[in-house]
């Protein structure tokens, strides 16, 4: 059975234009859940009733599993497009509307022609979310019998028919840190009398990078950024609380899983001078997606076979999280980046409003989960005249 691009598209499109946030994916659950079924499939809903993973294929004693997420952003789209979304202030702008057309567009082909080993299809919710709706699938038990484990994500850096891996470390940690600041306010004449928050949340902000900075292996390229940061209301008064709301990522596993102490010690002791209290939040994100050497050659066999060598691309690591790299802190994997770039159009980066992606990559994607469903080669079956 061949991909049909038409349906592919279709798919992709009607997920583009009813985007839901994570853990809300009840559309789109309901939408591959369906198509599933109607191919003679048994899925197996999570328990939140959102997600949901699937088997294909010979009942084999292992199998593996090829994943695709279902949430959208919390943005309002900019794109214009025809099939823009129609839900106010969400949208796909990170490909994981083309993640899912192309999974369930794979789904189709093997349900018609079986690979020669079981294949897990996960649907997974919340990856937009920290520390990721992954945890769900594996607590639900979706890993199962998984032996190992790939998924492709949309990259609007690279053309439309390039794809790009690397075994090794492919992305980056992310946790998420909140510092809620106290102290006696007052006037701002007057700051020996007060805790001077704001100056004290000041120190925080460039301090804590600045002792990672010096307490860090460089090349683990840990970096701290502060997002938001909230105190007072004007300017003749110094506030009695404030808030601030950073990420820490890292491109090493073992700082990703040991920093902790470091930032909760260092923000206290940068904080002690000025008589601030604080409380932290510090909630640990997903690890780095490091791909297994023996799955990446799969993932390259698989590529050779689609668009060829010439067309992989280098894979550097990114400084982007992505929780698929829980599924890897059980079993071996390997994800790919798949270009999604026109080759012309102006670069729209993921987590934008105006974020665009190439269709004709949709089936560049599909056809390296089948080649990797088939055992590392994915060629459309002859229809038999008698069908």
């Amino acid at each position: 059975m061949r991909i049909d691009h038409d349906r592919l598209v279709a798919w992709r499109r009607d997920l583009h234009a009813h985007p839901e946030l994570s853990f809300a994916e009840f559309r789109t659950t309901a939408l591959v859940r369906d198509q599933l079924v109607s191919l003679g499939l048994d899925p197996v809903t999570l328990p939140g009733g959102t997600g949901l993973w699937c088997d294909v294929g010979p009942d084999t004693t292992g199998c593996i599993g090829l994943r695709a997420d279902l949430d959208a952003l919390p943005l309002t789209e900019t794109t214009g497009l025809p099939y823009a979304s129609t839900v106010e202030g969400v949208c796909h702008a990170c490909g994981h509307d083309a993640h899912t057309a192309m999974l369930l567009e794979a789904a189709t082909v093997l349900a018609a022609d079986p690979p020669p080993q079981r294949v897990r299809l996960i649907f997974q919710p919340g990856e937009e979310t920290t520390p990721g709706g992954a945890l769900e699938v594996v607590a639900a038990g979706g890993l199962a019998g998984v032996s190992r484990i790939f998924a492709l994500h949309c990259a609007p850096q690279l053309e439309a028919g390039k794809l790009a891996t690397r075994a090794g470390p492919i992305t980056s940690s992310g946790a998420v840190l909140t510092v809620r600041l106290s102290s006696p306010g007052g006037h701002s004449a007057r700051p020996h009398l007060t805790g001077d928050l704001i100056h004290a949340a000041g120190v925080l902000v460039t301090g804590l990078a600045s002792v990672l900075d010096r307490r860090l292996d460089a090349r683990t390229a840990t970096v701290l950024t502060w997002g938001r940061i909230h105190a007072g209301h004007v300017g003749n008064a110094i506030p009695e609380s404030g808030e601030l709301v950073g990420t820490l990522r890292s491109a090493s596993h073992r700082t990703w899983a040991t920093v902790e102490p470091l930032v909760r010690r260092s923000v206290a002791e940068l904080l002690a001078p000025y008589a601030v209290d604080h409380e932290l939040d510090y909630v640990q994100g997903v690890p780095p997606v490091v791909n297994d050497a023996e799955a990446t050659a799969e993932m390259l066999a698989a590529i050779e076979s689609v668009v060829g060598l010439e067309n992989l691309a280098e894979a550097g690591q990114s400084s982007g999280g992505e929780d698929f790299a829980w599924y890897l802190e059980h079993v071996p994997g390997a994800m790919a980046r798949l270009g999604v770039w026109d080759g012309t159009s102006p670069r729209h980066d993921l987590h934008k409003p105006d974020f665009e992606l190439d269709e004709r990559a949709l089936v560049y994607g599909a056809r390296t989960l089948l080649a990797l469903a088939y055992g590392g080669k994915y060629e459309p079956r002859t229809p038999d005249p008698s069908e």
